[in-house]
């Protein structure tokens, strides 16, 4: 099976249609041991990322002595084609041999923590696309690096923002700022009391991968990476096609 038919084969179609805001949820004390790791890869398995790979999909390595081997993530499927292009470009040679290829965050996920226990095994790093980074400097000054994601708080004690999903409450992590943006102002609309309490905090997914490793807030169980807009038109463009019943 190929890696675009695995990873579409764990996702589902996702939208925001239908997504009601509930209320602010305020962060319990309650402490937990840390998550599974097949919890963590579950949460982790409907947002698609993308990697430079050649023909027999082994990734692109990059080498250096601060960080030995490096392999990209690109959150942005149009970042990913756009450095190949360049690499085209740049490197003529290397540039034929190589394509961009669909996996889960989940399963990069899995191949790092099995990588962290190996020696000089290949590091996984995680470009953000470039849209989201200025769209998070424009919301917090102290943002520097890392993948952004977007959550919207609101209330006196700043409670963070819930939807209804599965009929259970959890707490969407935007990839896109333009998609907590709309839940913001549903939010608003909702609670009009609350409208002017609202603040959109931004956090990077790499400190979120950290925490939901070390489970010390019930919180993280709520936690649901929602994929970006154009996440989501790729996984509409290669869901697999049901077959018309036979007459």
């Amino acid at each position: 099976m190929s890696k675009k038919k695995s990873l579409l084969s764990k996702v589902k179609n996702v939208s925001l249609v239908g997504a009601t805001v509930l209320s602010c949820w305020l962060t319990q004390t309650t402490k937990l041991l840390a998550l599974p790791q097949e919890v963590i890869v579950q949460k982790l398995k409907p947002i698609p990322v993308f990697t430079i790979a050649d023909a027999q999909g082994a990734p692109l390595i990059a080498s250096n002595d601060q960080d030995g081997k490096v392999a990209g993530v690109f959150i942005s499927q149009q970042d990913a084609n756009g450095f190949v292009q360049k690499l085209k470009q740049e490197n003529p040679e290397l540039g034929k041999q190589v394509q961009v290829v669909p996996v889960s965050l989940g399963e990069i996920f899995e191949l790092s923590e099995a990588n962290a226990k190996q020696k000089d095994a290949v590091n996984f790093a995680y470009v953000p696309s470039k849209n989201q980074v200025d769209q998070a400097k424009k919301l917090n000054n102290q943002y520097q690096a890392g993948v952004p994601l977007f959550v919207a708080k609101a209330g006196d004690e700043q409670g963070y923002l819930t939807i209804k999903q599965n009929d259970q409450e959890v707490i969407p992590f935007f990839f896109d700022q333009q998609q907590v943006e709309q839940l913001v102002e549903s939010f608003k609309k909702s609670q009009p009391n609350l409208a002017s309490s609202v603040k959109i905090e931004v956090v990077i997914l790499e400190g979120i991968l950290d925490a939901l490793k070390q489970g010390k807030d019930e919180m993280l169980t709520k936690i649901v990476l929602w994929p970006s807009k154009e996440s989501i038109e790729f996984l509409r463009a290669n869901a697999p096609k049901t077959e018309a019943p036979k007459k």
